[in-house]
């Protein structure tokens, strides 16, 4: 896992996809002011949501369609090699699974937030983020364990 240098603000990159997952994002952005923020999500009109901060765009993909899934796990690897970010943060879905996994493979330090949509169960890319995932987080006090997803309290 990699240092940040004493004085130096980290590199933050937030990526997730549209939609519940792109709002909750945005909701976090109180706890990112003190860090270099690079925004990575599926579509160009959430540019305007961002502000001043770094904003890229990445393909989205889901589940049903194998290909753009690789084709989306290469972008993403590919800006966040191009970034070096300290640290990466989603909140979720295919786009943040690979964010956490390219993150964890450049030594950033990861965290997944799980959707608050998620209340009965966890989503599938919670559960499969979790090896890669230094911290993992859940809304949810019911679906906290032991060993991870963790719930802090619901900051979203």
């Amino acid at each position: 896992m990699s240092t940040i240098p004493t004085g130096r603000r980290i590199r933050l990159a937030a990526i997730s996809s549209g939609g519940g997952h792109w709002v909750q994002l945005q909701r976090l952005r109180p706890a990112f002011s003190d860090c270099d923020v690079t925004f990575l999500t599926v579509k160009e009109g959430y540019r305007a949501d961002v502000g001043d901060c770094e904003f890229r765009v990445i393909p989205d993909a889901n589940r049903s369609n194998k290909f753009k899934l690789l084709r989306t796990a290469l972008v993403v690897f590919w800006q966040l090699f191009r970034l070096r970010p300290d640290v990466v943060i989603s909140t979720g879905a295919a786009p943040g699974y690979f964010g956490i996994r390219a993150g964890k493979l450049l030594g950033a330090r990861t965290i997944w937030v799980d959707s608050v949509a998620n209340v009965e169960t966890l989503s599938m890319s919670g559960h499969r983020v979790r090896p890669y995932a230094d911290l993992w987080l859940t809304q949810w006090p019911h679906l906290a364990g032991p060993e991870g997803p963790f719930h802090t309290g619901s900051v979203l």
